[in-house]
């Protein structure tokens, strides 16, 4: 999905959201609270794996990379989210 297909569906919900530049391959859709704005959500592990096409050598340096700068970015109350997926392994 490009960046502009994504800002023209949040644009009814919360002109104001931000997104994660270079990260559109990541995007999964929208989350909202009662009272709270409307945010874009990306999927943490496609989040690593773009990382990882785009030159990071490791799995662990695109880890590292993305919880410390991406999903760990605080840009103000319409900063994205960062969906952490569970996996039958981990229950």
């Amino acid at each position: 999905m490009t960046r502009d297909k994504i800002l023209t569906m949040l644009s009814d919900e919360n002109p104001e959201a931000l997104l994660a530049d270079g990260f559109e391959d990541a995007f999964v859709g929208f989350a909202c609270r009662c009272g709270q704005p409307t945010l874009a959500v990306y999927d943490y592990d496609k989040g690593v794996e773009l990382l990882m096409e785009n030159g990071y050598e490791s799995e662990s340096e695109a880890q590292e990379w993305m919880f410390n700068n991406v999903a760990g970015a605080w840009m103000g109350e319409h900063t994205p989210m960062w969906l952490f997926r569970v996996r039958k392994e981990d229950e």
